[in-house]
């Protein structure tokens, strides 16, 4: 629901804005149909005053963002100008091009509406800033390159490169009137901080052209070359006879005609969106409001529709008019609606005197904004090598703007960031960290044999950390860095916990790499692969359907990269020297905690622990209990597990035979703070705090030899962490 509070504010916003749109957008009218030539120049101010009423008018009724005006734009007059020049130099009658140019206004208008009701507004403000910057540029050379004709005084038709050749048939008065224009232009927010700078632009070069009329008098001649003239000139033609057969001739029009609108319509609406969202992101930021980006399409798009099919040219949110908006009062969308409203007043009220406004003088306001338009801090991109490109984007885009045209000019920005995204991402290496067996270690407490075996074999297997996005352009990348491994290790090792994305080409890569292992009797083993990347696939389900992961498949999946590493060492180990043989059940004296006792020591301590078995899987132990025990575990393996609220429990350590678990309970009389769950079908003594303080009071020298080698075992294992943890970090 729209405020009326600020009424009075948002009326001379509205007023104020009028008055800065509304020369532009004559201006842009001008130079679109001045190229269809005839009576349709002419038109073309009627057609600029029409876009800033239904413009200003409907998207505000839309709910479009709170301030924004919205009027004729440079973007709509260059597109449709080039639409215009070069259907008419394929020989296109005047008239289909007329009724062309309100078909792709209206096209682009429906694709406006489309953007924001499948929610491409949020997407459409990221377009590459290379590509927007150089067709922006494009755009305002273009229009510097079509009014310079118009500058010079010469015969409409005339080309750029051309008009600079023909300087006898320069016009001493046009140049006069557009140099006023543009000085003006540039200087009157200096000179004249109240008035806007368009305004004063204006009426200086109606004035300047009235005074050269003291001695020219042929200036003063209705419908002479160098003003608007009236609608149809000398010929008389009837605006409503022009606004009516426009629709007459669009059912001649066939499909194949329409077909060919499709990219033109699209590259406007692509390009009045950005526009329009620009200036939203800009408003936002100095209004510390927020827009709708979807919202705003629809109600541009509509604004759009609305004014082709009333004979106005399109539009979008400008950036000058709105500043004037809010500098005068203007706060809610209610001002752009007073802004449309506004200018059908003045229309009415000034409409006698359009047809003397001077071309010249437009062309000088059109210059200025054209060479506003152009990215000039864009040459600072030069200095720095890694965004040469960038400057090489813009340029490209640029040239084509202005060499070939506008529409070309999008296709050939989008292919070249493209082109440069791709380069970036094949430049970029897609292994974080890449560490070989040697270096890489589970968390499972191994004994000395195991340790030994896994340090003269532990090369069979390398760990590869990948992060960004495994794609066509990257994908060769990995399996060249992959090749020595290849011919060497069995077991290869791929962290995904990093990864983005992946798509057909690297999982047919992965494909290669599996089977170049299974040849070798080896294994691919994936692990933490993500369950949602960014665009939303599970990656295991992904891999599923390209028949990655097939029954029986030599390719293991595991949530965590530490039980990846633990799957390796274990193959390397039952490969290994040592004959792989059921663990055998280890009694009191057998632990390395009690090697070196004496028998009535040994027989004192047994009386202290319980035997307890259990299964895989079972829970020993959960945090925050308080039984202050310590376990030895005589056969099996079990896991130790640092649990989590809301989240997965974090592998700590895997613990086999002859080692212990429980010991800080048991130090400190505290609750444990871990979970301790049997890896395998596990066989543990227990010995419970209280029991062992009975012990201690007649065995002071057994239980201090103890808690000597409980310390010992554990300063090892803060030795062995510390150095886990310095391979982590890298420190």
């Amino acid at each position: 629901m729209v405020k009326t509070a600020n009424l009075p504010g948002d009326f001379w916003g509205g007023t104020a804005a009028m008055l800065v749109a509304l020369p532009a957008a004559i201006a842009f009218g001008v130079t679109i149909y001045a190229t269809v030539g005839g009576h349709y120049g002419a038109y073309g101010a009627i057609a600029g005053i029409l876009g800033v009423a239904a413009i200003g008018i409907v998207t505000a009724l839309m709910g479009g963002t709170n301030k924004l005006i919205s009027a004729p734009s440079a973007p709509a007059a260059a597109v449709l100008s080039a639409f215009a020049l070069e259907y008419m130099s394929r020989g296109i009658n005047a008239d289909i091009v007329f009724i062309l140019l309100m078909v792709v206004a209206l096209l682009a208008g429906l694709f406006q509406i489309s953007f924001g009701v499948i929610g491409l507004g949020r997407l459409i403000k990221y377009m590459p800033f290379p590509v927007v910057s150089g067709y922006l540029s494009g755009v305002g050379l273009y229009i510097i390159a079509s009014q310079t004709p118009i500058f010079l005084g010469l015969p409409q038709g005339t080309r750029f490169f051309e008009s600079l050749q023909l300087s006898s048939a320069w016009q001493w008065q046009s140049i006069i009137v557009g140099l006023t224009t543009i000085l003006i232009m540039l200087y009157a927010e200096k000179i004249f901080r109240v008035i806007p700078a368009v305004i004063m632009a204006l009426a200086m070069g109606i004035g300047t052209y009235f005074l050269l009329a003291l001695i020219d008098p042929s200036l003063l001649y209705a419908n002479n070359p160098y003003v608007i003239g009236e609608l149809g000139g000398s010929g008389g033609i009837d605006f409503i006879q022009i606004f009516t057969g426009r629709f007459e001739g669009l059912l001649k029009l066939s499909w194949e005609n329409l077909a060919t609108l499709i990219f033109p319509a699209l590259t406007l609406a692509a390009l009045l969106s950005i526009d329009t969202l620009k200036t939203c992101v800009i408003l936002d930021s100095m209004t510390h409001s927020f827009h709708n980006p979807n919202k705003e399409l629809i109600a541009q798009g509509s604004g759009n529709i609305v004014s082709s099919l009333f004979g106005g040219m399109p539009g979008s949110g400008t950036m000058g008019a709105t500043m004037v908006n809010i500098s005068s009062g203007g706060s809610t969308r209610i001002s752009g609606f007073i802004e449309g409203v506004m200018a059908i007043v003045a229309f009415l009220v000034l409409g006698a005197f359009i047809a003397w406004i001077p071309v010249a003088a437009l062309g000088g306001i059109l210059m200025v904004i054209g060479f506003r338009m152009i990215d000039k801090r864009s040459i600072k991109l030069l200095e720095f090598r890694k965004t040469g490109l960038d400057f090489l984007i813009i340029v490209a885009v640029a040239l084509t703007a202005i060499s070939v045209s506008l529409i070309a000019a999008a296709g050939v920005g989008l292919i070249l960031a493209i082109a440069l995204y791709i380069a970036q991402q094949i430049g970029t290496s897609v292994v974080y960290r890449h560490l070989d067996g040697m270096d890489a270690r589970s968390k499972i407490v191994r004994n000395k044999d195991e340790v030994n075996l896994l340090r003269e074999n532990g090369s069979n297997f390398s760990v590869y950390e990948l992060h960004g996005s495994l794609f066509f352009g990257t994908a060769n990348q990995l399996y060249t860095m992959l090749q020595e491994d290849l011919q060497q290790k069995k077991y290869i090792i791929m962290d995904m916990k990093r990864v983005q994305n992946v798509d057909l080409t690297a999982a047919h890569i992965l494909l290669q790499i599996k089977d170049i292992l299974q040849d070798r009797d080896g294994y691919l083993l994936l692990c933490r692969l993500p369950h949602k990347l960014p665009s939303g696939d599970d990656l295991e389900s992904y891999f599923n359907r390209v028949g990655l992961l097939k029954h029986l498949s030599p390719i293991k999946v595991f949530d965590d990269l530490d039980d990846a590493i633990e799957w390796a060492e274990n193959k390397i180990i039952k490969e290994g020297l040592i004959e792989e043989k059921g663990e055998e059940l280890l009694n009191l004296q057998d632990f390395d905690l009690f090697k070196g006792r004496n028998e009535d020591t040994l027989e004192e301590i047994q009386s202290l622990v319980e035997s307890r078995s259990v299964k895989k899987g079972e829970t020993i132990y959960s945090e925050g209990d308080s039984s202050g025990e310590i376990f030895l575990i005589r056969r099996g393996s079990v896991r130790i597990m640092l649990p989590f609220a809301g989240r997965k429990s974090v592998h700590l350590s895997t613990l086999g035979q002859n080692n212990f678990f429980g010991e800080f309970s048991f130090l400190e009389g505290a609750p444990h703070y871990t979970d301790a769950i049997a890896g395998t079908d596990t066989d543990l003594y227990m010995i419970s705090r209280e029991a062992f303080d009975q012990f201690s009071v007649h065995h002071k020298k057994a239980s201090f030899h103890f808690m000597q080698s409980l310390a010992t075992v554990l300063a090892e294992r803060l030795r062995s962490t510390r150095s886990d943890l310095g391979a982590e970090y890298d420190v």
